[in-house]
């Protein structure tokens, strides 16, 4: 903070001139011309300050003082070197004016001026429920007549805090935005340490941990569509320290957006950090009309004094009770065809199919990719991808007569497509070859042999939502729809935004809302999987539409356990799909209980399994019923790291601490490798007793776990339990029952 804004405090007289606005979590006050906004949930205040150049500022974000007027005095508890532009610890920093720091906007007016400075004109605050807050900022260009407003959705409980902006002006022409971001946050530490991801395809959420040195460091991407495949959006910044799953103090970011997204991580020269994020701005300047308004993506933070394991655990909370499609209700186990034949089958192999689905005892039976396109029949992956019309060899009856099948077999069916994508080789390429995103006058690159639609172009919305709405039109039986994006964005050209190309990656996304608002607006139920290769798009932007996401094309447990483990710090087991498939070596058991911590599918030949294996898969299947809901809705605690030790273990905790499961795997192959301690649970009544019973055993064998054995919670917190999980035991599976 600068050293030379200190204040002045009096009693008596000076008093009386004090004006307390009074807010649902805080108060905001005005002393001595200084506005004081605290933006208060359960643990946390974010205190933001209008000084007597009414520049608004972040002066602190940390844990919730009993004493709010504590805050104002934050300040003058540093002495650090001066801030010479008085804007480092700027609420949304201008460029042009002062700033000598990262922007999070920049600008050219109207008159060709680059030149921006914003100051505090009002603020407001709206209790939207017992639990939500919303506060709305409102700056002002004193010279220009340029506006933005600043968005503080606060979800008291969870301590998760959405920010978005929103930009307009009214100045005589128009406006161009250079930089937009969502959100401008300031944090004070004796150091910090970022955790990102980074990977490929069947290679996600790998993680990075390092120290923040001096310098801005930069998450982003420019790939337009499947937009996380190399870089996540989600971060964790610690404070002070490295936090561990249950110490420290760490800071989750996500930015709910599907598209490009850059996150700019700034360490100043006062040894304090600036986290900007937003829309990636890359080759994306954006003109602004007077009077339109500019709405950013929302950018969302949680800070935990508690640890990585308590950010998590708030952050489900949030997503399943305010973001996820459904996040409290419903999920279909389902058996998908495409391991099990790929492109290759009929109506009868499928209908085979279908009877297995009955015989395995899943909800539903999923027909994934090669099902359409007569010209080009979708044979391969080289042609048909656009020509939604079923395929009259393969399915000479359609889709309908396999939504009858599958009723007659007692379970649902669903369906795959992937609507924003064409192959050239494909009718629809050659009747619209304007819908096309590419330039004109270069040569065509591919990804996965197939090019993006542009949904920049309403008349390509229309045509994404109609098939949509035709495929529930004639088939109204259908129930699930796996909705997948496979390719990336090369040689980024609009035919229908002309000269305006520098508007593309924004419309596009714009674009992809619109449909699925219309697609929800009629069809609010219908569970839909959001797929990308793998989770090359997952976000809580796209998760407002989608039941669950797909988390890697790589099934192999042994892979999936690492995946997962990182997925589950930011999202909740209920909207994460696993799925049982013959990828990797270990055995089917093995395979089943990993794809149980989130939600189950199969993906496997039935037809091929031996019989004690499909006597199993039938049990797992029927246990699997009796506890997702503490998979799904519970608490999840990590208790043993699989990058730090020989095996992995996860507990899921129902909210009363009356009920759990437990996950055991064995994820090294070394000699003698194994469960050598038991494993401290966490999450329990310390008061309570417990038993512990083996589930999920694959015939013919038997558990060494004493079910009717009594442990206190506090001597399972404690000591613990060890699962004996070992070479012979790679898999164990732990039911916890309160007495």
């Amino acid at each position: 903070m600068n050293s030379r804004r200190k204040r002045k405090y009096s009693t008596g007289a000076a008093v009386c001139s004090i004006i307390l606005v009074f807010l649902s979590f805080g108060a905001g006050r005005l002393h001595a011309q200084e506005i004081i906004i605290p933006l208060v949930t359960e643990n946390n205040a974010l205190v933001l300050e209008a000084g007597k150049a009414k520049e608004l500022s972040i002066i602190y974000f940390g844990k919730k003082l009993a004493n709010a007027q504590e805050y104002q005095l934050v300040p003058s508890a540093y002495r650090q070197t001066s801030d010479y532009s008085g804007l480092l610890n700027a609420a949304y920093t201008p460029s042009g004016s002062r700033n000598l720091m990262e922007p999070a906007i920049t600008v050219t007016h109207a008159d060709g001026h680059q030149s921006l400075d914003l100051r505090y004109v009002r603020h407001e605050q709206q209790q939207l429920d017992h639990d939500v807050t919303l506060l709305n900022i409102t700056l002002k260009d004193p010279v220009y007549d340029f506006e933005v407003v600043l968005h503080y959705k606060a979800y008291v409980k969870q301590d998760v805090i959405e920010q978005w902006s929103v930009i307009r002006h009214g100045e005589k022409g128009n406006v161009t935005l250079h930089k937009y971001a969502s959100a401008n946050l300031y944090l004070k530490a004796g150091g910090f340490w970022l955790q990102q991801y980074h990977g490929d395809w069947a290679k996600e959420m790998r993680p990075e941990e390092s120290k923040i040195t001096h310098g801005i460091k930069t998450l982003d991407s420019k790939l337009g569509t499947r937009a996380n495949i190399f870089q996540p959006s989600v971060f964790m910044i610690s404070l002070n320290a490295p936090a561990s799953e249950d110490e420290g103090t760490v800071l989750y970011g996500a930015l709910s957006y599907s598209g490009n997204f850059r996150t700019d991580i700034e360490l100043d020269y006062q040894d304090n950090l600036r986290i900007i994020s937003g829309i990636n701005n890359y080759a994306s300047p954006y003109t602004l009309k007077p009077r339109e308004a500019f709405t950013t993506p929302s950018f969302l933070y949680i800070l935990s004094q508690k640890g990585k394991g308590y950010a998590s655990r708030q952050l489900h909370d949030w997503a399943r009770n305010y973001r996820i499609l459904n996040g409290k209700g419903e999920r279909l186990t389902l058996l998908n065809n495409w391991e099990a034949t790929y492109f290759d089958f009929n109506e009868n192999k499928l209908k085979a199919l279908l009877r297995d689905t009955k015989k395995l005892g899943v909800d539903l039976f999923l027909l994934d990719d090669g099902w359409f396109a007569n010209k080009y029949p979708r044979n391969n992956d080289n042609a048909g991808l656009g020509d939604w019309q079923e395929n009259k060899t393969k399915l000479p009856n359609g889709i309908a007569s396999l939504v009858k099948e599958a009723a007659a077999n007692g379970v649902k069916f669903g369906i795959w497509v992937e609507p924003e994508m064409v192959n050239p080789k494909s009718e629809l390429y050659e009747k619209h070859p304007d819908w096309v995103v590419k330039e004109p006058a270069r040569e065509e690159h591919y990804f996965r042999n197939q090019l993006v639609l542009d949904l920049a172009n309403p008349a390509v919305q229309d045509f994404v939502f109609r098939t949509m709405d035709d495929l529930f039109t004639r088939n109204p039986g259908l129930a699930y729809i796996k909705w997948d994006c496979n390719a990336v964005i090369y040689n980024a050209y609009s035919a229908h935004l002309g000269n305006h190309q520098n508007h593309f990656y924004i419309e596009y996304m714009r674009g992809l809302y619109r449909v699925l608002e219309r697609i929800r607006a009629k069809y609010p139920d219908v569970p839909m999987m959001l797929c990308s290769g793998g989770g090359g798009r997952v976000d809580y932007e796209a998760l407002k539409y989608f039941t669950e996401f797909w988390p890697s094309d790589n099934t192999d447990p042994l892979e999936r356990i690492f995946m997962q483990w990182e997925y589950s710090y930011f999202y909740p087991a209920v909207a994460t799909a696993n799925h049982v498939t013959d990828w990797g070596k270990q055995p089917v058991k093995f395979r089943t209980d990993v794809a149980m911590m989130g939600k189950l599918g199969f993906d496997i030949v039935v037809a091929h399994l031996a019989e004690k294996d499909l006597a199993y898969c039938r049990n797992a299947i029927r246990e699997y019923h009796s506890f997702k809901h503490i998979v799904w809705q519970g608490d999840q605690y990590r208790l043993a790291d699989p990058r730090k030790d020989e095996i992995a273990s996860i507990a899921y905790i129902s909210k009363d601490r009356s009920e759990g499961v437990i996950f055991n795997y064995l994820t090294s192959n070394r000699y003698g490798a194994g469960s050598s301690r038991p494993i401290r649970l966490k999450g329990l009544d310390p008061a309570a007793m417990y038993q512990l019973e083996e589930i999920s055993l694959y015939p013919g064998t038997t558990s060494p776990t004493d079910a009717d054995r009594p442990y206190s919670g506090e001597f399972l917190m404690t000591v613990g339990f060890n699962p004996e999980v070992s070479g012979s035991r790679t898999s164990v599976v732990l039911r916890l029952q309160k007495k």
